[in-house]
């Protein structure tokens, strides 16, 4: 028997050299540049994934997020390649209802937004606001995201990484990823007309189209909802009048 698990060791030891696989450097040294959160932002199962899929030219090297511009660049200097800039960017939650918010029924099952979201759409009367359970809290890797007083979820610009799993794990849609530096936003998602709105919710957009008027174009109110167009933005547009002016102060700016 000693003699057979000796052949049988000498075997596959043998073997293993014959059908070695040899790993590109640049696999591991990418995979220590990487930030090793294995959080999955990327697309891929894991960060070692993705160093062999960007050394394969399968992903490019501003895919992973929580990294940010300093991995960015880690990387473009062991492929050799130019840098690129990444943009930065933040999650931000299109709602601020919550326990203002009416409810259309009282729920009482398990306490997540994914599973309240199955009976009929949540139960608030607010089709489009945050049902307010956490399922974005859950899920984030780096403490960025927590929930106010009113349940609504604040996010933490410092900590966030903009991986985006908050993104997915809202069945209401209501978080984004928007650019960092675009501060100024309209915190709901409402496209009820202004007396639904107001019946049901006192922060949510009404339609007026006063921001409309005061920023000369630079917020645009389509479908009862009122967005921004940074395109159109210049350096007087007049941001702080526009939230003051908001009569439900939906209009709000990231510190």
């Amino acid at each position: 028997m000693s003699i057979m698990g000796l052949l049988f060791g000498l075997g596959l030891a043998y073997a293993s050299k014959i059908f070695k696989v040899e790993m590109d450097p640049k696999i591991d040294m990418i995979m220590h540049a990487l930030p090793g959160a294995n959080c999955g932002a990327c697309g891929m199962a894991g960060c070692a994934s993705l160093a062999e899929a960007i050394v394969a030219g399968k992903a490019e090297i501003t895919s992973c997020a929580p990294g940010g511009q300093e991995v960015c660049d880690k990387i473009a200097g062991i492929l050799g390649v130019g840098a690129k800039v990444k943009q930065k960017k933040t999650a931000r939650v299109r709602c601020n209802g919550g326990k203002r918010s009416a409810d259309k029924y009282v729920y009482q099952g398990l306490g997540k937004c994914s599973a309240v979201n199955l009976l009929a759409g949540g139960n608030k009367e607010c089709r489009f606001g945050c049902l307010g359970f956490g399922d974005c809290v859950q899920v984030c890797s780096f403490d960025a995201i927590h929930l106010n007083e009113n349940d609504i979820p604040v996010v933490s610009a410092d900590k966030c990484t903009a991986c985006g799993k908050c993104v997915q794990a809202c069945p209401k849609k209501i978080i984004i990823l928007g650019k960092a530096d675009d501060k100024v936003y309209v915190k709901c998602l409402s496209r009820d007309k202004g007396t639904v709105v107001k019946s049901i919710c006192p922060v949510g957009c009404i339609g007026c189209k006063i921001c409309e008027k005061l920023s000369g174009g630079v917020f645009i109110v389509e479908n009862n909802l009122s967005r921004v167009d940074y395109s159109k933005a210049k350096t007087d547009t007049p941001w702080q009048t526009v939230i003051e002016k908001c009569p439900v102060k939906c209009i709000v700016k990231d510190n």
